[in-house]
């Protein structure tokens, strides 16, 4: 779940919500400056589908010690330090299963969406906010997902699907990178980050890398330099519920909220530019 507190209460959006409007952003990713993914079918799946693993746990959610809703806020970005809120085993299991449910279906979209687990576990996962007994597990996790990302990858060779530079390790990089930054673009937005802010790596442009920075202008609107999308503005919506109160006493208090507070459409929009 990630978490906004707005008008008295949280607007609350799913983590394969989130995922989906990732997947919007790379679907209309690309101009005369910025690469568009190949192979496309592929890169966009892995992309819109990659916190699926989260369905499940978000259609009940849960409370932190403070009695707010456990979720993805303002004050976790670039921090991933949610290992306090979540039994690891837990958390494991959500991203396990989020490789699990894509692997069978697309295996291209599968490594992509492991190599992002990988990412979040070590580049950016914070060590010391990890119990110490809990560390074997996520290291064996770890080790298990490398695995995976092997056999899935001598599985397309052999397939022979796909041309010889589509498997290539700075191609499922790039696309890893396109990924990273979706993901971190839609947290940005589904939180309203109000604080500058740079997508996470250097995405391929015709004739190189170059990162992306974002500035909120407003609430529900960010500038993007460079713009990585055809013309200058372009809008997305995306689909929350808005639950009353900032605090509840029980788990079940938050969920009976949440279960009937109706679906409604945010909007955000993306400017060429810093200002």
């Amino acid at each position: 779940m990630l978490r906004f507190l707005t008008n008295g209460g949280w607007r609350l959006v799913t983590h394969p919500d989130h995922a989906a409007l990732a997947g919007d952003f790379a679907r209309a990713w690309g101009n005369e400056r910025f690469s568009r993914p190949e192979p496309r079918a592929d890169v966009l799946e892995g992309i819109s589908c990659h916190d699926d693993g989260w369905r499940e746990r978000d259609s009940k959610p849960l409370i932190t010690r403070e009695k707010r809703p456990s979720a993805f806020s303002t004050e976790l970005v670039g921090k991933y330090s949610a290992f306090e809120e979540i039994d690891m085993s837990d958390y494991l299991a959500v991203r396990g299963r989020a490789l699990e449910i894509i692997a069978g279906r697309n295996p291209y979209a599968a490594v992509l969406v492991s190599m992002h687990t990988c990412d979040l576990l070590t580049n950016r996962a914070d060590r010391s906010t990890i119990r110490a007994d809990d560390l074997p597990k996520l290291d064996s996790f770890l080790a298990g997902q490398h695995r995976v990302q092997d056999e899935l990858r001598a599985q397309l060779a052999k397939a022979k699907k796909y041309a010889p530079d589509a498997l290539a390790d700075e191609t499922f990089l790039a696309h890893f990178h396109l990924l990273q930054a979706c993901d971190n673009l839609s947290l940005l937005t589904c939180v309203d980050y109000p604080a500058p802010a740079s997508l996470l790596h250097p995405l391929p442009t015709r004739d190189g890398t170059q990162r992306v920075q974002v500035q909120r202008k407003e609430s529900g609107a960010f500038y993007l330099d460079p713009f990585p999308f055809e013309g200058k503005e372009i809008v997305f919506t995306y689909p929350y519920r808005f639950v009353p109160g900032e605090f509840f006493e029980r788990a079940e208090d938050l969920q009976k909220a949440f279960q009937a507070a109706p679906v409604q459409q945010a909007q955000v929009t993306f400017l060429a530019g810093t200002n």
